[in-house]
């Protein structure tokens, strides 16, 4: 946001509550800007974790669990599932929340859950160029730190701990 939308002055920065927020020098209106809520699932079959190969940045040809944005409205376990069949063709049962994660200066907030597939038809959608079932033996390149541990906390049933991140 560039411009107050009580008055129009264009915004700049200045501190409230010990963070740097856009701010209406006019008006004194401060813009909070919101995060992002993105949602994961890993799922499998056989003991097998489902993975797809990214064709976009960041990470384009790695391999990660299916995941993506939740739409304004949407509801979050509704858009997991979505996510799941949009990037992999599977349709996927939502088992339990595996995790919330987020880092200082991300604006994205991830919830995981831990899934099973139901049904579908393995096929890469239009944010995947592969799409397949590994073993915790086999798992190809993988595309983001985290990925390894919601895998293994997938594979073996526990939870995921907090993860304590400092700025």
């Amino acid at each position: 946001m560039n411009y107050c939308p009580r008055c129009a002055t264009p915004l700049s920065e200045a501190e409230h509550q010990g963070v740097r927020r856009p701010t209406c020098p006019s008006c004194g209106y401060v813009y909070y800007r919101d995060p992002k809520l993105a949602v994961a699932v890993v799922a499998g079959r056989d003991g097998k974790v489902l993975l797809a190969r990214r064709n976009h940045q960041p990470a384009m040809g790695l391999w990660t669990f299916p995941s993506g944005y939740v739409d304004a409205g949407e509801v979050v376990e509704e858009a997991a599932v979505r996510e799941a069949r949009e990037e992999t063709g599977a349709e996927v049962a939502l088992l339990k929340l595996m995790a919330v994660a987020s880092e200082p200066g991300n604006p994205v907030v991830l919830i995981v859950y831990r899934g099973e597939i139901v049904g579908g038809v393995l096929a890469p959608g239009p944010e995947a160029t592969e799409v397949g079932l590994f073993g915790l033996d086999e798992l190809p390149e993988l595309a983001f730190p985290h990925d390894l541990e919601f895998i293994q906390a997938w594979a073996t049933g526990r939870e995921v701990p907090l993860l304590a991140r400092s700025p």
